[in-house]
């Protein structure tokens, strides 16, 4: 590494974690002098000890390899856990006694991308934290000193401690669904362990992902999922995304459980044993989430979107319980406050076997409204902010009722309507709900007006 110091493209430097496109704007290169940059400030901090995993994408184990060196070379004691779900080394990090934790993985994203997310002590590593990192490497600001690799395995301990939370006695028959991503291993080894019918699909990481890109939170790819829990007549699907820090879940008839009503079936759950508690949720989630925290006598929270903002307001407010419609969900009720999709499976699944009502049953009894999922306008990076800037100021101008938590989320007599800048890419995410389908498209037809004015046009099908 060049003592001039390493500069890095300026778009992979991002809000949340580290990422981008393979041999384009990241190589193994960038991930040493990410390994140099982190290490040095883990050090500084007084830590020595770092937790050095990575997902199954074929880009990995060179950046991982990279990424290693970096750390070693700052003086580190790099504990590698090798392959497996981005919780894993959440985990590790905890049972291992770990100074901060770095995992290799595109997460969601196609395969020709890959990046990196942290973990700073217990804490979150992300915002102001990622730009000391890029100006640290840019200065060529390393620590110095003979560290080493030592390979760790923290599988069977990891399964352990995820499956000694279920204690529920009704068998329950559930379509688990990996998408070829990292959660795979693990999963088989959860649906070994819940009493009931199981049926793995696309356990095999494979990062190719040739049956489906692993995101949940796209409808087409739980079709896989859906389809299988209805021929097969299993209770409930369960899927991950790429590195298993996202959850997707689908009833007994196919339908899909958004995360907001996913957050509705846990929280009831915690209040049931920590009355008055915080619950947190991202300013996506459904009104009826809100209101339905408060009615179960909690105290809800409506916060900005981003898995690292979540968790940090988790550890501020100490609340047990928080979400986003992306399904990341995090637990401190029981566990350690990070998103681990496949901890939550089996607490959701625990719920339903220590009860009678089946999935459908529950989802049947939550509030039914109207709603789109995300929708995202394009908008040049340079003017995102500034849109939902001007949005905002003709809305205060007119008196409407709004939160500003991130965005802006309008208040109207039948439902709410969402515009916020997006912290990953070039877009404007918009969400809308109401009681009423005709509600909705009064919601919608706001919205393209609004955005009209600023010059954008609405994707196709809105």
């Amino acid at each position: 590494m060049s003592a001039r110091g390493h500069r890095f493209h300026p778009t992979i430097l991002r809000e949340y974690d580290i990422r981008g496109i393979v041999g384009e704007t990241l190589f193994a290169r960038d991930a040493e002098a990410i390994g140099r940059a982190f290490g040095s400030m883990v050090a500084d901090a007084g830590g020595r000890r770092i937790v050095l995993g990575r997902d199954g994408r074929l880009s990995s184990p060179e950046l991982a390899e990279a990424l290693g060196e970096g750390l070693v070379a700052s003086g580190i004691e790099v504990m590698d856990i090798g392959v497996g779900p981005t919780p894993m080394m959440y985990f590790a990090v905890h049972y291992l006694g770990a100074d901060a934790g770095i995992q290799v993985t595109g997460s969601h994203n196609p395969p020709t991308h890959n990046g990196f997310k942290m973990m700073f002590g217990r804490s979150p590593f992300f915002g102001e934290r990622i730009r000391e990192l890029g100006l640290r490497a840019a200065a060529g600001d390393f620590r110095s000193a003979q560290g080493k690799m030592t390979r760790v395995d923290v599988f069977s301990a990891y399964v352990e401690r995820l499956t000694s939370d279920f204690h529920g006695t009704r068998p329950i028959d559930v379509v688990w669904d990996a998408g070829n991503g990292a959660a795979g291993p693990v999963m088989e080894a959860l649906a070994a362990r819940i009493p009931g019918r199981a049926l793995c699909l696309f356990a095999e990481i494979d990062g190719r992902f040739p049956h489906h890109h692993p995101d949940p939170t796209v409808l087409d790819n739980l079709a896989d999922l859906r389809r299988t829990v209805v021929a097969g007549e299993y209770e409930i699907g369960i899927g991950f995304d790429g590195d298993g820090d996202r959850i997707g879940v689908v009833d007994g008839r196919g339908r899909v459980v958004f995360g907001d009503q996913l957050l509705m079936i846990l929280a009831e759950d915690v209040l049931a044993r920590r009355p008055g508690s915080t619950i947190i949720a991202d300013v996506k989630a459904s009104q009826e989430l809100f209101d339905r925290i408060a009615a179960l006598g909690g105290r809800p929270v409506m916060w900005k979107t981003g898995h690292s903002l979540i968790k940090a307001k988790m550890a501020e407010l100490g609340a047990p319980l928080a979400g986003e419609m992306s399904g990341h969900i995090f637990y401190r009720d029981g566990f350690y406050g990070h998103d681990d999709a496949l901890y939550v499976a089996v607490r959701l699944l625990d719920i339903l076997a220590r009860g009678r009502a089946t999935l459908a049953e529950i989802r049947d009894r939550l509030p039914q409204v109207h709603n789109t999922p995300e929708i995202r306008f394009d908008c040049p990076e340079e003017r995102k902010f500034l849109v939902v800037e001007r949005v905002r100021a003709a809305l205060e101008a007119e008196g409407a009722e709004m939160d500003t938590t991130d965005g802006v989320r309008v208040r109207r007599g039948d439902g709410w309507w969402l515009l916020r800048a997006s912290n990953t890419q070039a877009v404007l995410v918009v969400r809308a709900e109401s009681r009423t389908p005709e509600g909705l498209e009064r919601l919608k037809e706001e919205i393209v007006d609004r955005l009209g004015r600023e010059g954008l046009a609405p994707p196709p099908g809105f």
